[in-house]
């Protein structure tokens, strides 16, 4: 993609951006007019639609925003990986660990950060598992790795389905709202930078590596690329970006898996172009499907990880039509 196209594409998906945040701010069951919204919170500092702006809304659109690119980010390199374009940050059981050792934690009557240690711990340990497990005596290959993912991740699904059949009934909800991605109890989104930032840098820096290795490992150490170093530095950046967003927000599936697709349907194959744009677009994504989920149905909010698998199961069927077709 030519340099020209490349900065109005960026430009174009920052400016999104911006404006989804906008409109999370702008738009809630509280104050349904935006234009009063805003003049009231411009007007007196001490209003509600101020409060409303700065205290609640702002902090969850920018959680829900670094989630999304986490989630992108994890899936443009979870499909280097795997060189494979429709593998999904989740297909390697992280998702399911993390699940279930917050499950764990909430049994046990602890909640709050402990929460978020626990999810990531889960994360780590389940990544640990299927890496140890895909090695074997040998070195593993992306289907062997893929396959045992799988199977991790079908384990932690039928714990999971344990954990809430024998846990109590008062915090049934709660737990399940969690496990299908809820954003209403977020805070301190700042935090997110310091996982997202390191991984978009490091991806952008070795943006030329990531497209040498889609390629194929042969052709990658043909020129020159230590294959297994990129291989293992993909493998915990995608997973600890993927902890990072579920011990967040829990299971938030289909942004990480449809966003590089579409981007790449838009912009190539260059991961100089696909890491950003995917990284923008899978936040402003996460911020609109989060503003629907508070907003269709107010008071009452829906737990976004059911609108996004609602979009993200139709447009996922469709690129895989569309792939088929053009192959």
């Amino acid at each position: 993609m030519k340099r020209t196209p490349l900065i109005a594409l960026l430009c174009l998906l920052t400016g999104a951006a911006i404006l989804a945040v906008l409109a999370a701010l702008s738009i809630g069951s509280a104050i349904p007019d935006p234009v009063q919204f805003w003049t009231e919170a411009l007007r007196d500092e001490h209003s509600l639609a101020r409060t409303l702006a700065l205290e609640l809304r702002l902090p969850r659109a920018l959680q829900a925003f670094g989630i999304g690119a986490m989630l992108a980010l994890a899936g443009v390199l979870m499909q280097v990986l795997l060189r494979n374009p429709l593998a999904d940050p989740y297909i390697l059981g992280v998702s399911g660990g993390a699940s279930v050792a917050a499950l764990a934690v909430m049994l046990a009557g602890l909640a709050g950060w402990w929460v978020d240690v626990g999810a990531a711990a889960g994360a780590l340990l389940a990544t640990s598992l299927v890496f140890a497990l895909a090695h074997g005596t040998g070195a593993w290959t992306p289907t062997r790795l893929l396959l045992t993912g799988i199977v991790i991740a079908a384990g932690c699904g039928a714990m999971v389905s344990l954990m809430l059949a024998l846990g109590p009934e008062n915090r049934l909800r709660g737990m399940v709202f969690w496990l299908i991605g809820d954003l209403s109890h977020t805070s301190a989104p700042l935090r997110l930078t310091f996982v997202l930032l390191p991984a978009l840098l490091a991806a952008l820096l070795g943006a030329r590596h990531l497209n040498l290795l889609a390629r194929g490992e042969v052709e990658a150490q043909m020129l020159g690329l230590p294959v297994r170093g990129v291989r293992y530095a993909i493998f915990i950046a995608s997973s600890l970006l993927t902890a990072a967003a579920v011990s967040s927000a829990g299971s938030i599936g289909f942004v990480g898996l449809v966003t590089p697709h579409l981007v790449r349907l838009v912009a190539g194959s260059d991961h100089r172009v696909v890491v950003p744009a995917s990284v923008l677009l899978g936040g402003t994504l996460l911020v609109l499907a989060d503003l629907l989920a508070r907003t269709l149905i107010a008071p009452r909010q829906l737990p976004v990880g059911a609108l996004t698998a609602l979009i993200g199961v139709p447009l996922f069927l469709i690129l895989m039509r569309r792939q088929r077709l053009v192959s």
